[in-house]
C-alpha cells in the first residue's frame, strides 16, 4: 500500500512542515491520564484545563519545546512515614503535550480547585495581497 503524503498534491506547496507535526501529532500516544478539556474562549483564544487532583503548583511544570505545550506531573516522594491500608488514588506521573500552530502562544497558567488551566492565544491572522511584476524574458 502506497503512502500517500501532502507532497502528492501538486497545489500544496510548503506543507512539508505540517505533515511531520502530524505524525509527531500521532506518535505522542498519550494515553488518558490525566483527562483534559480544551474550550475556546474566544475567537482568538483558547483554554486547556487538566484534572490534577493531589498534585501542588511544585508538582507541575509547564513549558514549550518546539511548537509542543509540554504539562509533566510529578509526586514528590513520599518519606515512607505513611502506612495505607488501602492506596485507591493514584500517584503516579504524567506527561501531556499538545501541538501548537504557528502564532499560538501560551499565556497564563492558573490552579483552581484540583484543576490546572493553561490560556492560549492565537495571533489574528493579517490579510496580505501582494501584486508580481511581470518582467519580460
Amino acid at each position: 500500500m502506497t503512502k500517500m503524503t501532502l507532497g502528492s498534491y501538486p497545489h500544496m506547496l510548503g506543507f512539508e512542515q505540517l505533515e511531520r507535526v502530524l505524525e509527531r501529532t500521532a506518535k505522542a500516544g498519550n494515553e488518558g491520564y490525566p483527562p483534559f478539556n480544551i474550550e475556546q474562549t474566544s475567537d482568538y483564544s483558547y483554554r486547556i484545563t487538566l484534572a490534577v487532583a493531589g498534585f501542588s503548583e511544585q508538582n507541575l511544570s509547564i513549558t514549550v519545546e518546539d511548537r509542543q505545550l509540554v504539562i509533566r506531573g510529578r509526586h514528590s516522594e513520599d518519606s515512607g512515614e505513611r502506612v495505607f491500608l488501602h492506596r485507591g488514588i493514584a500517584a503516579r506521573q504524567f506527561l501531556r503535550s499538545f501541538v501548537l500552530a504557528d502564532g499560538v502562544e501560551v499565556g497564563e497558567a492558573l490552579m483552581e480547585n484540583g484543576l490546572l488551566h493553561v490560556d492560549l492565544t492565537r495571533a489574528k491572522p493579517e490579510t496580505v495581497v501582494q501584486t508580481i511584476k511581470i518582467k519580460k524574458g
